[in-house]
């Protein structure tokens, strides 16, 4: 599939309608998620609350991911992925398509991403300085993880390591949340950060089914395109069932509060997902939407339970 010479819009509000829907905000909640599980966990632990740096902190890793959507779209246009996609489950798979359809230019994009990109690390920069320097390291190491994920010379995508990736740079989201309040790391925030991400990358996993032919095509090895599509189904179910156990591991080692379990009402929806996963692995392209709105659901649930489980020990 060609990609399309790029129309501009024909007013300013359409233009910036465009540059927002670029971002794909659809998937821009599990930051915010993230976010909030980092802020309770310090506000929970008596640390305080400053509601100018919770604010910025938030926009700051929106903006983030925001680049990093549009920086993979770019990335996915020089190397062919998305143009040679004809199995796309949009708005979830095949990137925004908005260059292929011929809605914006790559250099576009690339501008925008980098615009994206460059708000936030300045602005990391200045939130550093108010919270202490160890969050200057957390943003640095977030923002090497946006650049590696798609952009050469790593292209971890494209290595098989995007889920590991993805996984490791929410991981920091929570735990650089709870460092702008706190001022120190802590190892409660570190701990419960891990489920969440976890179930986060299997939001790139089942994603990575659907667009698995066309990513073959132009060489992109994602980890759909190295494993069997049931072999993936087992993996996705071997991520659900670490995420949860490691809540309830947690409590035991007295590390969250025993609230902490009600984070386990998202055990039912990723099983679920993980049946219909196992069930229409073969026919991604036709059957995979409701399990890939189950996946997405149960990664911001499963955030959105440990931060009020955070909170409820203290109401």
């Amino acid at each position: 599939m060609a990609t399309q010479q790029a129309t501009p819009p024909n007013n300013m509000w359409a233009t910036w309608h465009l540059y927002w829907r670029m971002t794909r905000p659809g998937f821009l909640s599990i930051t915010a998620v993230g976010c909030a599980l980092g802020l309770v966990s310090a506000a929970a632990c008596g640390c305080g609350f400053d509601w100018v740096r919770a604010s910025i902190t938030v926009l700051l890793a929106l903006l983030a991911h925001a680049g990093a959507n549009v920086l993979n779209d770019y990335c996915d246009e020089l190397n062919g992925a998305d143009a040679a996609n004809t199995g796309a489950l949009l708005p979830f798979t095949g990137g925004s398509r908005f260059i292929q359809n011929g809605h914006v230019s790559a250099q576009d994009t690339h501008r925008w991403a980098f615009t994206l990109l460059g708000i936030s690390a300045l602005g990391g920069m200045w939130l550093a300085l108010q919270s202490g320097g160890g969050l200057l390291l957390v943003g640095l190491a977030g923002m090497a993880f946006a650049w590696a994920y798609s952009a050469p010379p790593f292209k971890l995508m494209s290595r098989g390591l995007g889920e590991l990736t993805v996984a490791l740079a929410w991981w920091l989201v929570v735990i650089g949340a709870d460092y702008s309040q706190r001022g120190h790391f802590f190892i409660i925030p570190a701990y419960v950060g891990v489920s969440f991400a976890l179930l986060i990358s299997n939001i790139l996993l089942i994603n990575g089914l659907p667009d698995a032919p066309s990513d073959a095509s132009v060489g992109k090895r994602t980890l759909a395109t190295r494993m069997t599509p049931k072999g993936l189904a087992c993996v996705y179910l071997l991520i659900v069932l670490c995420a949860h156990a490691w809540v309830i591991i947690g409590v035991w080692l007295l590390i969250p509060p025993a609230s902490a379990l009600w984070a386990l009402i998202t055990l039912p929806t990723g099983l679920l997902a993980s049946w219909q996963l196992y069930k229409h692995a073969q026919t991604p392209a036709v059957n995979l939407r409701p399990a890939i709105v189950l996946t997405i659901v149960t990664a911001n649930l499963h955030g959105v339970a440990l931060a009020i489980s955070m909170l409820l020990p203290h109401l």
